[in-house]
Protein backbone atom coordinates (compact mmCIF):
# COMPACT_ATOMS: atom_id res chain seq x y z
CA UNK A 1 0.00 0.00 0.00
CA UNK A 2 1.05 3.60 -0.76
CA UNK A 3 1.35 6.84 1.00
CA UNK A 4 -1.25 8.03 -1.59
CA UNK A 5 -3.78 5.42 -0.71
CA UNK A 6 -4.05 7.06 2.82
CA UNK A 7 -4.49 10.75 2.31
CA UNK A 8 -7.50 12.44 3.94
CA UNK A 9 -8.54 15.74 3.15
CA UNK A 10 -10.73 16.31 6.22
CA UNK A 11 -8.18 17.92 7.95
CA UNK A 12 -7.08 21.23 6.51
CA UNK A 13 -3.90 22.44 6.79
CA UNK A 14 -2.90 25.60 8.32
CA UNK A 15 -1.76 29.05 7.00
CA UNK A 16 1.36 30.14 7.73
CA UNK A 17 -0.90 33.20 8.73
CA UNK A 18 -3.54 31.23 11.29
CA UNK A 19 -2.63 32.08 14.60
CA UNK A 20 -1.81 30.27 17.72
CA UNK A 21 -5.16 29.95 19.16
CA UNK A 22 -6.63 28.86 15.92
CA UNK A 23 -3.99 25.98 15.86
CA UNK A 24 -5.08 24.70 18.96
CA UNK A 25 -8.73 24.67 18.81
CA UNK A 26 -8.12 22.88 15.45
CA UNK A 27 -6.17 20.18 17.50
CA UNK A 28 -8.82 19.88 19.82
CA UNK A 29 -11.67 19.89 17.24
CA UNK A 30 -9.83 17.13 15.08
CA UNK A 31 -8.08 15.10 18.27
CA UNK A 32 -4.76 15.40 16.83
CA UNK A 33 -1.35 17.06 18.50
CA UNK A 34 0.29 18.01 15.00
CA UNK A 35 -1.21 20.44 12.08
CA UNK A 36 0.65 21.06 9.11
CA UNK A 37 1.42 24.42 8.42
CA UNK A 38 1.39 26.08 4.45
CA UNK A 39 2.42 29.01 2.45
CA UNK A 40 -0.03 28.61 -0.74
CA UNK A 41 0.72 25.09 -1.56
CA UNK A 42 4.26 24.95 0.19
CA UNK A 43 4.96 22.82 3.37
CA UNK A 44 6.55 25.15 6.37
CA UNK A 45 6.49 22.51 8.84
CA UNK A 46 4.53 20.62 11.23
CA UNK A 47 3.06 22.50 14.35
CA UNK A 48 3.20 20.73 17.59
CA UNK A 49 0.49 20.85 20.45
CA UNK A 50 3.29 20.92 22.93
CA UNK A 51 5.16 23.99 21.78
CA UNK A 52 1.92 25.76 21.79
CA UNK A 53 0.27 24.68 25.16
CA UNK A 54 2.35 27.26 27.42
CA UNK A 55 2.32 29.96 24.83
CA UNK A 56 1.19 33.26 26.29
CA UNK A 57 0.54 35.28 22.90
CA UNK A 58 -2.14 32.85 21.45
CA UNK A 59 -3.48 35.80 19.21
CA UNK A 60 0.45 35.58 17.23
CA UNK A 61 0.59 34.13 14.24
CA UNK A 62 2.21 30.72 13.57
CA UNK A 63 5.24 32.20 11.58
CA UNK A 64 6.07 34.50 14.27
CA UNK A 65 6.73 31.81 16.51
CA UNK A 66 9.99 31.83 17.68
CA UNK A 67 10.35 27.60 17.85
CA UNK A 68 11.48 25.89 14.64
CA UNK A 69 8.42 23.55 13.27
CA UNK A 70 9.10 19.83 12.76
CA UNK A 71 9.74 19.05 9.15
CA UNK A 72 9.44 15.51 8.36
CA UNK A 73 9.11 14.38 4.93
CA UNK A 74 6.69 11.69 3.29
CA UNK A 75 5.84 11.63 -0.54
CA UNK A 76 2.48 10.08 -1.78
CA UNK A 77 4.70 7.69 -4.03
CA UNK A 78 6.45 5.74 -0.77
CA UNK A 79 5.34 2.57 1.09
CA UNK A 80 3.47 2.64 3.89
CA UNK A 81 6.00 1.24 5.59
CA UNK A 82 8.18 4.11 5.18
CA UNK A 83 4.94 6.39 6.83
CA UNK A 84 5.24 4.19 9.80
CA UNK A 85 8.78 4.23 10.60
CA UNK A 86 8.52 8.38 9.86
CA UNK A 87 5.37 8.35 12.14
CA UNK A 88 7.18 6.18 14.81
CA UNK A 89 10.53 7.99 14.98
CA UNK A 90 8.76 11.36 15.48
CA UNK A 91 5.89 10.63 17.35
CA UNK A 92 3.63 12.19 15.04
CA UNK A 93 -0.15 12.23 15.38
CA UNK A 94 -0.22 13.50 12.12
CA UNK A 95 2.19 14.00 8.98
CA UNK A 96 2.21 15.67 5.84
CA UNK A 97 2.75 14.34 2.22
CA UNK A 98 4.20 16.05 -0.48
CA UNK A 99 3.64 15.31 -4.17
CA UNK A 100 6.15 14.76 -6.94
CA UNK A 101 7.07 18.58 -7.28
CA UNK A 102 7.36 19.07 -3.33
CA UNK A 103 3.99 20.22 -2.70
CA UNK A 104 1.63 19.71 -0.21
CA UNK A 105 -0.52 17.33 -1.34
CA UNK A 106 -2.55 16.23 2.09
CA UNK A 107 -2.19 14.56 5.48
CA UNK A 108 -2.03 11.41 6.93
CA UNK A 109 -2.91 10.55 10.83
CA UNK A 110 -2.00 7.77 12.95
CA UNK A 111 -5.21 6.61 13.58
CA UNK A 112 -5.80 6.13 10.06
CA UNK A 113 -2.63 4.52 9.50
CA UNK A 114 -3.10 2.10 12.51
CA UNK A 115 -6.57 1.21 10.89
CA UNK A 116 -4.92 0.36 7.41
CA UNK A 117 -2.60 -1.54 9.21
CA UNK A 118 -4.78 -3.58 10.77
CA UNK A 119 -6.39 -4.40 7.16
CA UNK A 120 -2.84 -5.01 5.76
CA UNK A 121 -2.19 -7.64 8.49
CA UNK A 122 -5.16 -9.18 8.77
CA UNK A 123 -6.11 -8.37 11.70
CA UNK A 124 -9.94 -8.90 11.35
CA UNK A 125 -10.44 -11.57 9.40
CA UNK A 126 -10.56 -15.03 10.97
CA UNK A 127 -8.16 -17.59 10.95
CA UNK A 128 -4.82 -18.89 13.02
CA UNK A 129 -1.84 -17.72 13.58
CA UNK A 130 1.68 -19.54 13.62
CA UNK A 131 5.23 -17.67 15.03
CA UNK A 132 8.26 -20.27 13.62
CA UNK A 133 12.07 -19.64 14.69
CA UNK A 134 14.12 -20.30 11.64
CA UNK A 135 17.91 -20.11 10.81
CA UNK A 136 18.18 -17.12 8.76
CA UNK A 137 20.16 -19.15 6.00
CA UNK A 138 17.22 -21.67 6.13
CA UNK A 139 14.39 -19.36 6.18
CA UNK A 140 12.68 -19.91 2.98
CA UNK A 141 9.21 -18.01 2.38
CA UNK A 142 8.46 -20.52 -0.74
CA UNK A 143 8.97 -23.77 1.43
CA UNK A 144 6.73 -22.49 4.50
CA UNK A 145 4.09 -21.22 1.63
CA UNK A 146 4.53 -24.53 -0.01
CA UNK A 147 4.17 -26.27 3.35
CA UNK A 148 0.49 -24.18 4.49
CA UNK A 149 -0.89 -24.55 1.14
CA UNK A 150 0.11 -28.63 0.67
CA UNK A 151 -2.68 -28.18 3.92
CA UNK A 152 -5.03 -26.78 1.67
CA UNK A 153 -4.88 -23.10 3.09
CA UNK A 154 -3.16 -19.61 2.42
CA UNK A 155 -0.95 -17.33 3.81
CA UNK A 156 -2.98 -13.84 4.60
CA UNK A 157 -0.14 -12.08 5.75
CA UNK A 158 3.28 -12.96 6.89
CA UNK A 159 6.28 -10.62 8.90
CA UNK A 160 9.80 -11.44 9.51
CA UNK A 161 11.60 -10.36 12.40
CA UNK A 162 15.51 -11.01 13.86
CA UNK A 163 15.87 -12.58 17.06
CA UNK A 164 18.46 -10.47 18.89
CA UNK A 165 21.98 -11.58 19.33
CA UNK A 166 21.31 -14.45 17.08
CA UNK A 167 21.73 -15.99 13.56
CA UNK A 168 17.77 -16.79 13.44
CA UNK A 169 14.95 -15.01 12.30
CA UNK A 170 11.10 -15.12 13.84
CA UNK A 171 8.37 -15.44 11.21
CA UNK A 172 4.73 -15.03 12.04
CA UNK A 173 2.25 -16.19 9.41
CA UNK A 174 -1.48 -15.65 9.69
CA UNK A 175 -3.27 -18.81 7.31
CA UNK A 176 -7.45 -18.39 6.68
CA UNK A 177 -7.18 -22.01 8.63
CA UNK A 178 -8.63 -21.96 12.28
CA UNK A 179 -7.80 -25.31 12.62
CA UNK A 180 -4.13 -25.55 12.39
CA UNK A 181 -3.30 -29.28 13.64
CA UNK A 182 -2.66 -30.67 10.25
CA UNK A 183 -0.26 -27.95 9.04
CA UNK A 184 1.64 -27.69 12.69
CA UNK A 185 2.24 -31.41 12.24
CA UNK A 186 3.72 -30.71 8.53
CA UNK A 187 6.17 -27.84 10.13
CA UNK A 188 7.06 -30.53 13.31
CA UNK A 189 7.63 -32.84 10.28
CA UNK A 190 10.00 -30.53 8.55
CA UNK A 191 11.76 -30.04 11.99
CA UNK A 192 10.69 -26.61 12.03
CA UNK A 193 10.92 -24.57 15.20
CA UNK A 194 7.25 -23.45 16.48
CA UNK A 195 7.61 -21.11 18.79
CA UNK A 196 3.55 -20.58 19.09
CA UNK A 197 0.46 -21.07 17.22
CA UNK A 198 -3.40 -19.67 17.63
CA UNK A 199 -5.76 -21.81 16.85
CA UNK A 200 -8.91 -20.10 16.96
CA UNK A 201 -10.59 -16.81 16.96
CA UNK A 202 -9.26 -15.42 20.08
CA UNK A 203 -6.24 -13.95 19.26
CA UNK A 204 -7.93 -12.22 16.18
CA UNK A 205 -10.55 -11.05 18.70
CA UNK A 206 -7.50 -9.85 21.32
CA UNK A 207 -5.76 -8.08 18.78
CA UNK A 208 -8.79 -6.31 17.44
CA UNK A 209 -10.21 -5.38 21.13
CA UNK A 210 -6.68 -4.04 21.68
CA UNK A 211 -6.68 -1.58 17.92
CA UNK A 212 -10.35 -0.62 19.12
CA UNK A 213 -9.30 0.51 22.89
CA UNK A 214 -5.83 2.09 21.39
CA UNK A 215 -8.12 4.21 18.45
CA UNK A 216 -10.37 5.15 21.15
CA UNK A 217 -7.46 6.43 23.35
CA UNK A 218 -6.39 8.74 20.17
CA UNK A 219 -9.72 10.00 20.71
CA UNK A 220 -9.96 10.80 23.92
Amino acid sequence: MLVADLITDEIPPLKHTDTVEMALDWMEQFKVSHLAVVKDRELIGLVSEHDLMDYNHPEEKINELKAPLLKPIIHNYQHTYDLLKLMMSFNLTLIAVLDDKEQYKGCITLKGLLQNISTMASVQNLGGVIVLEVNQADYSLTQIASIIEGNEAKILSAHVSSVPDSTKVEVTLKVNKEDLSRILQTFYRYNYVVKASFQNSDFESGMKNKLDEFLHFLNI
